[in-house]
């Protein structure tokens, strides 16, 4: 229900944004930012009930909080959705991080995870400094599991 309420938001804000500003855009790819109380629950434990999540889609800067708000009550009178009530902008700022592309399914991921939190982190001086952060480029719908692309984000500190 929160990715479908973020994709009617999203395009709603395109059409909107080319219509009133002649600003046109590309949708950007959905986003995910995953944390749990221990992050070996993303590598070790692979413990999906111990996961927290916001999904989010990047907007251009020139989107603004009365747009966003339009854009809403729009969507909420054609659709209904559930989930638009949820939604929100706000600016998020990452800082630093550490990432690799992951080429493979989703259930796929914690080897490659391992390796960044357990290997390349340390190896390299980083400390975990945030939540981790995924970048959707492939559609699930559209393309084979074993060719879903993902960007694997983990911010970081210099230790």
């Amino acid at each position: 229900e929160a990715v479908a309420a973020l994709y009617a938001v999203a395009y709603k804000l395109k059409f909107a944004s080319k219509q009133a500003m002649g600003r046109d855009y590309g949708v950007l790819p959905l986003e995910g930012l995953w944390w749990a109380a221990d992050m070996d629950s993303f590598t070790a434990a692979r413990d999906k009930s111990a996961w927290d999540w916001t999904m989010m889609i990047m907007q251009p800067d020139w989107i603004t909080p009365a747009m966003f708000a339009e854009a809403c009550a729009v969507v909420q009178k054609q659709k209904g959705l559930p989930a638009l009530d949820q939604l929100r902008l706000e600016t998020y700022a990452e800082g630093l991080a550490v990432q690799i592309m992951h080429v493979g399914s989703y259930e796929d991921e914690a080897p490659v995870l391992q390796r960044l939190h357990h290997e390349f982190m340390p190896a390299n001086g980083y400390a975990f400094n945030g939540k981790h952060h995924e970048i959707y480029l492939s559609d699930p719908r559209r393309v084979a599991p074993e060719k879903l692309k993902t960007v694997l984000r983990q911010p970081v500190v210099r230790e």
